[in-house]
């Protein structure tokens, strides 16, 4: 199958949605945790899809563009299941046991099926030694990062029980690339802002049914949601979700799907960077070292990269 051509973009916008993604989604692990102190996790993943997805497809509409497009609708349906449902999901869910370190780490496996999955790049990624390399280093790196946390949770008596989140989050990461690269390689017409808008109504519409069933909306006492729990869900609306989530299915759009899954080894950076900020949390040694190793990771990622397009247009030149 041929390979996809990537659409041009301005190196800006490029570097300012890698930014977006980098930061905003590195910052969404604290507010999850946080909004799950009020919010039951299924109604949590309603009111946050449904709300920004809402306001996006208003957006678009008052710009003029096309919303109503049946094809649109059904890829973004799927590919908002994939993503959001199952890969956001899983994150939500986990999120009520599972220390937010060890979430990082699953979900930072998300690069490893990126490459795996992308069968129509397996030649060029495959054949890419620095692009390899950069992923399992990347990888390393991450465990690394939380390498004493690991130790913490199975040093434990309870750190049998939290295999099955930890199992959960490996199929939402995978589901998360699957996800990803159906929405690449299935182009629809219209912008990325009304795909991205479907994609989230998609997820927000089956997390509601999901919420009732579960008898979470019938047993939830509203007015004992703490207000932290509030402010979180509208940062995840806002900024999780409109902003960083639009970036990142724009930059599917625009860039190899190996250069933009580097977000999941920086994510736990910007988490730890995070939390010694803000949360004065203290940073070892080690940790340091587990940041410079994944930094460097997605360095040489983005060279070899950076490589064969220097190479194209000296080519076409």
């Amino acid at each position: 199958m041929a390979l996809t051509p990537q659409k041009s973009a301005s190196p800006l916008m490029v570097i300012i949605a890698f930014a977006t993604v980098y930061i905003v989604w590195g910052s969404t692990y604290f507010f999850i945790k946080m909004a799950v102190d009020g919010f039951p996790p299924m109604l949590l993943g309603a009111l946050r899809f449904l709300t920004a997805g809402i306001l996006l497809l208003t957006w678009c509409k008052i710009k003029g563009e096309q919303i109503f497009i049946k094809r649109n609708i059904i890829h973004a349906a799927v590919t908002g299941f994939l993503l959001l449902v199952i890969g956001n999901g899983a994150v939500i869910w986990v999120e009520q046991t599972l220390p937010s370190a060890m979430v990082a780490i699953m979900v930072s496996s998300a690069p490893i099926w990126f490459v795996l999955f992308d069968k129509q790049n397996w030649r060029v990624n495959f054949k890419s030694t620095s692009t390899i390399v950069g992923l399992v280093i990347g990888f390393a790196g991450v465990v690394l990062l939380f390498s004493e946390q690991i130790r913490g949770l199975f040093d434990s008596s309870v750190g049998l029980s939290k295999l099955p989140g930890m199992l959960l989050l490996l199929i939402g990461a995978m589901s998360w690339a699957s996800g990803s690269l159906y929405s690449k390689y299935n182009n629809t017409q219209g912008s990325a802002s009304v795909n991205t808008a479907w994609q989230m109504l998609a997820a927000g519409f089956i997390f509601l049914p999901s919420s009732f069933f579960n008898h979470e909306v019938q047993n939830l006492q509203w007015q004992n949601i703490p207000t932290h729990s509030w402010l979180a869900l509208l940062y995840l609306i806002v900024f999780g979700s409109i902003a960083a989530f639009s970036a990142y299915v724009w930059l599917l759009q625009v860039r190899p799907a190996t250069q933009v899954s580097t977000y999941a080894y920086v994510n736990p950076v910007i988490a730890v960077i995070l939390g010694v900020l803000f949360a004065h949390e203290s940073i070892t040694l080690l940790q340091v070292g587990g940041l410079v190793i994944i930094l460097g990771s997605v360095l040489l990622i983005n060279l070899s990269k950076y490589r064969k397009e220097k190479q194209a247009k000296l080519e076409l030149a």
